[in-house]
């Protein structure tokens, strides 16, 4: 026969009986032991001796009286445990059974639930506040999930397509050779190969698996780099790109081929959303015994509600673009999770649509006094 299983209450109301029996037992059996001789004590003490058969009516008259207060006193006390026990094991049990119920639903997929405080004690109202936020970072994890595979499939799809149609021209005996043909099918897996390394490197980032090869080397030579790297692709378009440094920027403890490709993301980034005639500004100092640079543009601007979310993966303040426009939406989270590695912080600011956008990165200076680590 399958054993009965108590919930949480039955245990509790359980406990409770027992502890309520052990306590009338006790006392039972200590009143039958000690009374009887405290009572003759007594009775010598008042009446002197008395004869066999008046003090043997007297005992049998406190042993009557006895075993019925203690009985009614017993089953008074019982009753009134007994509700209280009841009483107790409901409100304790109903948040526990909440929370047992709240922690299904989030195992289900179902992450809207949540665990209200019931005033059971500080240590209970941690478990239910720790409870919630984890099922709200569920949450956002699980959206972000689903954004993620989305915009991955719409990122794949472009490609895919293009280079499924040039094979089925292919199989239909369209000629299909050429120039023109080979450099459309290099950009399309260019294009699928840029997306898989840029996975692979948000990911390893921001699982902190960058393989890091930190030294002490001048911000000013960095950014130097960066910009005779994107100098081309910024004459081409059109668009102005400027330099300026204040004052010696001093030195960083940084891998410099890491902040490098975090530059080079956000001059690509500025590039892509500024028309041509615009302008890319690039502002170097120290502030405060740290190393900014600052990457300002004269683009697109970037609207209020989509600044907190510039750097989360395949994230894009406008959805409509396509991935020669608007990027892989990969690049800036690369760039937090570099500038997060080295110790350093990454902000964007943004007047609004048409204002520009700016991107700061701060990194810790490193006093060029100190032998290097």
């Amino acid at each position: 026969m399958a054993r009965l299983r108590l919930g949480l209450a039955g245990r509790l109301f359980a406990a409770q009986i027992l502890v309520v029996f052990a306590g009338g037992v006790t006392l039972a059996l200590i009143a039958a032991a000690a009374g009887p001789a405290i009572f003759r004590d007594h009775l010598r003490q008042v009446s002197g001796n008395v004869d066999a058969e008046t003090r043997q009516h007297v005992e049998q008259a406190y042993a009557s009286a006895s075993a019925v207060s203690l009985t009614v006193a017993l089953a008074a006390a019982l009753v009134a445990a007994l509700a209280v026990s009841a009483y107790l094991a409901r409100r304790v049990a109903r948040p526990i059974g909440q929370l047992a119920a709240a922690a299904t639903e989030v195992t289900e997929g179902r992450y809207g639930a949540r665990v209200t405080v019931s005033g059971l004690g500080r240590e209970f109202e941690t478990v239910a506040g720790a409870f919630n936020a984890m099922a709200v970072r569920l949450a956002e994890v699980e959206s972000t999930r689903r954004r993620l595979l989305a915009d991955l499939g719409h990122e794949m799809r472009t490609p895919l397509a293009t280079i499924e149609a040039y094979v089925d021209a292919a199989e239909d005996g369209i000629a299909v050779e050429g120039e023109e043909t080979w450099a459309v099918l290099r950009t399309e897996t260019g294009r699928l190969r840029r997306l898989a390394e840029d996975i692979v490197a948000v990911s390893r980032a921001e699982e902190h698996q960058l393989e890091l090869q930190p030294r002490r080397v001048d911000v000013a030579d960095l950014v130097d780099a960066a910009v005779a790297a994107a100098r081309p692709r910024y004459a081409a378009k059109g668009v102005a790109l400027r330099e300026h440094f204040r004052a010696p920027a001093g030195d960083v403890d940084a891998d410099a081929e890491r902040i490098g490709q975090a530059l080079a993301n956000l001059l690509d980034n500025a590039l892509r959303h500024t028309p041509p005639a615009g302008q890319v500004t690039v502002d170097v100092g120290r502030y405060l015994g740290e190393v900014r640079v600052v990457v300002a543009d004269t683009g697109e601007g970037i609207p209020a509600e989509h600044l907190p979310h510039v750097f989360e993966r395949f994230y894009r303040a406008d959805t409509a673009r396509d991935r020669d426009r608007g990027g892989s939406g990969i690049g800036l989270a690369i760039v937090r999770a570099i500038v997060a590695e080295h110790g350093g912080r990454v902000t964007a600011a943004s007047d609004g649509p048409g204002a520009g956008a700016t991107f700061t990165v701060t990194l810790p200076h490193v006093d060029t006094r100190m032998p290097p680590g």
